[in-house]
């Protein structure tokens, strides 16, 4: 009988579909399968073909897999402008509370209360958001202008927002804010670089 014909067992006919699978159990035992349905003993498919260890998604030619530094500005001007109302809103009730215990509860310090809360909030969801909104601006000129990314424009960018914020006060309020930039800017990249330098100086002491 030909192996091969329509309905018999052999691995080339459709028979195969309703037999056990060429593959044995201990070349099946090492594949990974995390994420997936265990797959039927009676399929004839090999699951290594099946198993993605590639990204899911397709980018651009040229294109980087992480989002630069247009794509964060939205989200660090909104999460500024959001985290300065938040603290302007705790700071307004803590301000509110201080001026009027001396009087009862009633609705005229409701309404101190309430109207301090509003002020600080917006206030500092002004200020927060301005000093996001520059420094985006400048970080995302920096990274044109210099066809790199890397922590020299964080550090550049920050330190140019606090020089500019602070342009009204005059030279010292300009070199103040610039150091303040700076200072936040570095301690930021620092942070962000923190495990690489753990990483590096373990390294090195193995030898």
């Amino acid at each position: 009988m030909d192996n091969n014909a329509p309905g018999s067992g052999g691995k080339g006919g459709l028979g195969s579909l309703f037999v056990g699978s060429e593959y044995s159990n201990t070349e099946l035992a090492g594949v990974p399968l995390t994420g997936m349905s265990p797959l039927s003993p009676y399929l004839n498919v090999d699951p290594r073909y099946l198993v993605q260890d590639t990204d899911e998604f397709i980018l651009p030619t040229g294109a980087s897999k992480t989002r630069g530094r247009f794509e964060l500005a939205f989200f660090t001007i909104g999460g500024s402008c959001i985290t300065g109302a938040a603290f302007g809103t705790v700071n307004g009730l803590r301000m509110g509370l201080k001026e009027t215990r001396e009087m009862g509860w009633t609705k005229p310090r409701n309404v101190q209360i309430l109207n301090m809360v509003t002020r600080q909030g917006a206030s500092w969801a002004n200020t927060l958001g301005s000093v996001a909104l520059l420094y985006s601006i400048f970080g995302v000129a920096i990274e044109k202008a210099r066809g790199a990314e890397d922590d020299i424009n964080t550090m550049a960018a920050g330190t140019l927002t606090g020089m500019l914020f602070k342009s009204t006060g005059g030279l010292k309020g300009v070199a103040r804010g610039g150091l303040v930039g700076l200072a936040m800017s570095g301690a930021y990249a620092l942070y962000s670089n923190w495990d690489h330098i753990r990483g590096g100086s373990s390294s090195s002491n193995l030898y």
